[in-house]
């Protein structure tokens, strides 16, 4: 569909079809449009995209890829520029100016109101984890003491330029945040009442320097449309709306997941990473983990006597070695993942343990059994042998799970992220482990 798409609208420049394609453009959602833009030749996006109105421009340039909208507004005249940047809100500019180069950054902002460059600058003094980078200030605010009638009137006046009227902040002459109205009260409610009868006064908020995750994580336990950004006098400097908390849980989703995948985090698509990027991404933790790695090497060589002595020993390394680390991910991604969602915390640890210890045993119990079944009736080693590997299988796995879940709360508790200690840390850490276990459970029962 979207290669049809593409084509249709490609055929329609071509031939200069102008006004057809100015139709098909305007039926178009802003988001699935931009994807199509991307895949047009520069002078064809541009063309394009001057086909679009003003109100649909600014909603499909605020989805494209940074490198699309540096090179288009490279392509803009100034009175272009101007009313693309005029359209955007508050946050969406200051989203847009963090991602661009300094020549066009001042283009940008050469082409903004006073009014509005203020408030972009008072956005981006935030450091960017913080829900003062992330909120807009573009919102309803209503003084205390109004009638139904005059909110009315304020929303009818300035509501066409907020990100959302629905929740209405209730401040005094001073803008301390006192509570919130929505528009579905205001419209049940009688023209003569007065707000503050109407207003939810117990409503949750955030402070301007905290964290945007444990914002996003706000939305998700509240079922919020918006949270109002309060700084430390408790004054409405700001809303973070839910399409930003979405953006944050993805980044952070995204963030966790390379970072378990032992690869340096980047805020850039797959596609638009050039490759020197990503090597130089990938390689430090590749590096890091090799000469980690080089730790099992020694503990082979340390045992070379009694693998010589029972050479079917070196045959089962491979499969300890994997479980183990298995067993260690399985653990940590759910430790993880419960971090992330805030239903474990530093106190929790034993209760962590305990749970993962009695996991890890009936794991280890079943996955033993299972092995010396096929080791007694297909591998036909000796009956030592197999209770060396089995024992070793459930002690590894035991302690694969207690490190797999362990380190992640430590990690946070020390200040680090949690998903560094994931799956190649603690991969390399068990796989250490059960080669220690496996020889010396060997060297007891074989007495080598």
């Amino acid at each position: 569909m979207e290669m049809e798409m593409k084509d249709q609208i490609t055929s329609l420049l071509e031939e200069k079809k102008y006004r057809q394609l100015r139709d098909l453009l305007a039926e178009q959602n802003p988001a699935d449009l931009a994807p199509l833009m991307e895949e047009l030749e520069p002078t064809a996006r541009a063309v394009a995209f001057r086909l679009l109105g003003k109100d649909m421009a600014a909603e499909t340039f605020v989805e494209l890829e940074s490198d699309t909208q540096t090179l288009l507004i490279r392509s803009f005249s100034d009175a272009e520029l101007k009313e693309i940047v005029d359209e955007l809100y508050v946050d969406d500019a200051v989203d847009l100016i963090e991602e661009m180069p300094a020549n066009v950054v001042r283009r940008i902002l050469d082409q903004t109101d006073p009014e509005t460059r203020r408030a972009i600058n008072e956005i981006l003094k935030y450091p960017d984890d913080t829900a003062g980078s992330l909120m807009t200030v573009e919102y309803v605010a209503l003084r205390t003491g109004l009638t139904v009638a005059d909110a009315f009137a304020n929303i009818r006046r300035t509501g066409i330029d907020k990100e959302t009227i629905y929740n209405c902040y209730v401040v005094d002459d001073d803008r301390k945040l006192l509570g919130m109205v929505t528009a579905k009260s205001l419209m049940l409610a009688d023209e003569d009442d007065v707000i503050d009868d109407l207003t939810e006064h117990d409503i949750i908020t955030v402070r301007t320097l905290e964290d945007k995750e444990e914002v996003a994580r706000k939305f998700a336990k509240y079922d919020l449309l918006a949270i109002p950004v309060v700084d430390s006098e408790d004054r409405l400097v700001g809303i973070v709306t839910v399409d930003d908390a979405i953006d944050v849980i993805q980044e952070e989703a995204t963030e966790d997941m390379e970072k378990m995948a032992a690869i340096t985090p980047t805020d850039k698509p797959y596609l638009h990473t050039g490759v020197f990027e990503t090597w130089t991404k990938r390689i430090p933790w590749l590096l890091l983990l090799m000469i980690s790695a080089a730790f099992t090497g020694k503990i082979i060589q340390s045992f070379e006597s009694a693998l010589a002595a029972q050479v079917a020993l070196t045959a089962f390394i491979p499969m300890l070695m994997d479980t183990a680390g298995n067993s260690g991910s399985q653990a940590s991604v759910s430790v993880i993942r419960a971090l992330s969602l805030g239903d474990v915390r530093m106190g929790d640890v034993l209760r962590v343990m305990w749970k993962e210890a009695r996991v890890a045993l009936l794991c280890g119990l079943t996955l033993a059994v299972a092995n010396f079944g096929k080791m007694m009736l297909f591998d036909r080693v000796g009956l030592w042998v197999s209770l060396a590997v089995c024992v070793t299988l459930v002690i590894t796995v035991l302690f694969a799970k207690l490190v797999g879940s362990t380190l992640p709360i430590l990690a946070k508790r020390i200040g680090f992220d949690p998903a560094v200690m994931a799956a190649p840390f603690i991969t390399t850490i068990v796989d250490a482990l059960s080669l220690l276990v496996y020889f010396n459970v060997a060297s007891l029962l074989l007495h080598l």
